[in-house]
């Protein structure tokens, strides 16, 4: 078994890794941290116009081992390989219990105008958001319900901060996502390009079960989600076509964000694919 060439949370390398847990520094070198198998391993096969993301990749000789394909994926793709000590990888990781394995990334944010040229049909945006956890759960679960694209506002948490990337679960790699858009900005913009703004409020006039019965979700949509504690305020509300609530049939209280998330992005995703909907359906 090889001996790790990083031994000391001193060196330079380990040093440069370490303060991109900070947002300033994130901002300043326009890198980020992925950590864990499945971030790496997303992060080892992505590009941006022909960039490889991944820069550097750090790991244990045990995790190297047991990831020999994430390894020779970060290889293959130019990246610089370090292994490292075990107290190495827990001073650059920002979990309790690290996997052994940390991705040094290069920023991928898309500009807004691109995701606006691509005229997506399903679209998260993020206003006022600032827990990461919520912030990359929401990101995943637009993944999984097929979502073009996540704008995150202004307002909101920094797309790069570790918990974010964490709660992402790789998503972060798979569909385009822009930030630091005004609310207004991006509202204007996906209207113009088509998209029905649908702003998701627990106090919203509309129904999510009424908008389905009554058809009107089978086309281009974009749901504004707002801040955990308090939702969206009343200017926001007001920038959208409709504030819609998702119905609570049983004695809840209320949704936290991501679930609420979840139901009315799969609502819209449910409805375009449905017939009449803006997606194509193909038959068996």
């Amino acid at each position: 078994m090889p001996a790790p060439e990083l031994i000391s949370p001193r060196s330079a390398r380990v040093f440069a890794a370490r303060r991109l847990a900070k947002r300033n520094f994130r901002g300043k070198d326009r890198l980020f941290l992925a950590e864990g198998p499945q971030a790496v391993r997303e992060a080892a096969g992505h590009q941006v116009d022909g960039t490889a993301t991944l820069v550097e990749l750090f790991a244990t000789v045990e995790a190297a081992e047991r990831y020999a394909d994430i390894v020779g994926e970060a290889r293959a793709a130019g990246a610089r390989v370090h292994l490292a000590d075990e107290a190495v990888i827990a001073d650059i990781s920002t979990t309790v219990t690290p996997q052994g394995v940390v991705g040094v990334c290069r920023f991928l944010d898309t500009p807004f105008e691109d995701i606006l040229a691509a005229r997506p049909k399903l679209v998260a945006v993020l206003a006022h958001v600032r827990d990461p956890g919520n912030a990359g759960t929401v990101l995943r679960c637009a993944d999984a319900a097929g979502a073009e694209a996540v704008v995150l506002t202004d307002a909101s948490v920094d797309l790069y901060n570790p918990k974010a990337v964490r709660a992402s679960v790789g998503s972060l790699f798979h569909l385009p996502v822009a930030v630091g858009v005004p609310v207004e900005q991006a509202v204007a913009g996906l209207r113009d390009a088509g998209v029905r703004i649908l702003a998701a409020d627990g106090a919203g006039k509309d129904d999510l079960d009424d908008e389905l019965d009554k058809g009107t979700m089978g086309g281009p949509t974009a749901w504004v989600f707002g801040n955990e504690a308090w939702g969206l305020p009343e200017e926001t509300r007001a920038l959208a076509d409709a504030v819609v609530r998702v119905p609570i049939h049983g004695k809840a209280e209320s949704l936290n964000l991501a679930t609420a998330a979840a139901v009315c992005l799969y609502a819209s995703a449910r409805a375009q694919r449905a017939f009449g909907g803006c997606r194509t359906v193909t038959l068996s």
